[in-house]
């Protein structure tokens, strides 16, 4: 079942001569329990993108659907809350909250929305992540990789329908990045969890279930969920 669409999306910046057109009718679907990468190079639209699918910025033209909902016909309020409740985001500069401790980053989500917290589950990805024994920890005591995990595992905790992974391993060394890239695997395998991940790193993008090219604002490839065979949809 196809847990993101987008149909037709644009993006254009500036206007006359300074008009740039950032997406040009974009058209991608992914399945519930896929591992995406999208790459490209710098100002080839994939840091647009994401903004898109995440309801970040408004698009010129086009749709976004996340569970077959059209996020841009939301009210601004109505589009937090569904950002909330549904998404999940892993940024390349952590953006955990210094003054609280590992465990309440991780739960940040699900009390700002008021939720009950799900106690067996969020012990579940603390164990994954190997978090269990930094978790009076402030993220001025983690190191890169031990920040990036609990972003990590924030994203996860509210049970997102997708998490958004923005360039997840940038400010990381090759062998943390490959560390942590295990553990999005991981999480993607073990949860079920859909992930769509920008990167301009080819090895990394290439422990993703499937690869989305982007160039000058449009997909070049893998728009399409593989068959079982390993093709595209036509």
């Amino acid at each position: 079942m196809s847990i993101l669409m987008t149909e037709n999306l644009c993006k254009t910046y500036g206007a006359g001569e300074t008009r740039v057109q950032a997406l040009q009718n974009v058209n991608l679907q992914v399945e519930e329990g896929e591992f995406v990468a999208v790459v490209g190079t710098s100002g080839s639209g994939k840091s647009t993108l994401l903004h898109m699918l995440g309801g970040l910025d408004n698009p010129t033209g086009g749709k976004v659907k996340i569970e077959g909902k059209d996020i841009f016909a939301l009210k601004k309020d109505e589009l937090t809350i569904f950002r909330r409740r549904k998404i999940g985001f892993v940024f390349q500069s952590y953006n955990l909250v210094p003054v609280l401790n590992v465990y309440d980053n991780i739960l940040l989500p699900i009390e700002l929305d008021g939720n009950q917290v799900d106690e067996e589950y969020i012990h579940n990805v603390i164990q994954m992540l190997g978090l269990g024994e930094k978790l009076e920890r402030f993220p001025s005591q983690l190191s890169g990789g031990q920040q990036q995990r609990v972003a990590i595992a924030r994203a996860l905790a509210a049970k997102p329908s997708i998490v958004l992974a923005d360039e997840p391993t940038g400010n990381l060394d090759s062998r943390t990045s490959q560390d942590v890239m295990s553990l999005i695997r991981i999480t993607s395998e073990r949860l079920g969890q859909t992930i769509i991940m920008i990167t301009h790193n080819e090895e990394i993008a290439g422990m993703a279930s499937r690869i989305i090219r982007i160039e000058d604002g449009q997909i070049v490839s893998g728009s399409s969920p593989r068959t079982k065979a390993g093709e595209l949809h036509a």
